[in-house]
């Protein structure tokens, strides 16, 4: 079965990572059948260690690739990754600001405000996935399959809560539970799509790689600094999920040194 999906075009293991990605929010969506309240450790627990996994990712499967290809292409490799990591950063940044003034100004609903602020993470995300298959391609040393697979399992553990924190309010409100579950497994639907057109973006420019990756690296920093480290932090056990989080960056750098 790793053979075969190792063996598979790039493309496809980026559709078949991100369909999985997607598969695990509606997972997590789907808890609205089963239960009325998720244990809150547990779940900050998840967003820690996802925080560490996608911290690692960004620079040994991303950020460091990034580099070498640059220097290889005889690029100014500070500043191509300063302009991908900054704007990828900057991109969610200010997609932040747009969506909060205008669900302000039109009084927008929460369903539609819950499902697309975090469907506007899941595309950087989904996209993040596209780029580390599609750079397999390239041969780099830091890209490897098993880094792949391991930073597409880290979005899917962040995932989780993410289609929870969708259907759980929803279903709250009075939302039906077939209504909740459905706007929060929407929520990732778009990350197949970024996949694959991160994938394919990677395979039909060579030169443009090295800022992708940098972008995908800033992009996934934004969301760890921004939503999962300051979750994962709310409760009462904030040195145990600060523990989770180095378990994630711990493991996702082992793999990464150990498979390059």
């Amino acid at each position: 079965m790793l053979n075969y999906f190792a063996a598979m075009p790039h493309t496809a293991q980026a559709l078949i990572a991100t369909l999985f990605t997607w598969g695990v929010t509606a997972l997590g969506a789907a808890a609205v059948f089963l239960f009325r309240r998720m244990n809150r450790a547990l779940l900050d627990a998840m967003l820690g260690f996802a925080a560490g996994v996608m911290t690692a990712a960004s620079y040994f499967s991303l950020l460091a690739p990034a580099a070498e290809l640059a220097e290889s292409l005889g690029m100014n490799a500070p500043l191509a990754l300063l302009a991908g990591f900054l704007g990828g950063g900057t991109l969610l940044f200010l997609g932040d600001l747009l969506w909060a003034r205008l669900s302000g100004r039109e009084g927008a609903r929460r369903a539609a405000m819950l499902v697309s602020s975090i469907t506007l993470h899941n595309i950087p995300e989904g996209l993040s996935v596209g780029v580390a298959f599609g750079s397999l391609a390239f041969g780099l040393p830091g890209a490897t399959l098993g880094s792949a697979c391991l930073l597409a399992l880290g979005i899917g553990l962040q995932n989780f809560p993410e289609g929870l924190a969708v259907s759980v309010p929803l279903r709250r409100e009075g939302a039906s539970r077939a209504r909740a579950f459905f706007l929060g497994q929407l929520s990732g639907a778009v990350e197949p799509i970024a996949g694959v057109a991160g994938a394919l973006l990677v395979l039909s420019a060579r030169r443009a790689l090295p800022f992708m990756l940098a972008f995908a690296a800033g992009a996934m920093i934004y969301v760890v600094v921004a939503e999962l480290v300051p979750e994962s932090q709310r409760g009462e056990k904030g040195g145990l999920m600060a523990f989770a989080t180095l378990a994630g960056f711990a493991l996702m750098m082992a793999m990464d040194l150990g498979l390059g």
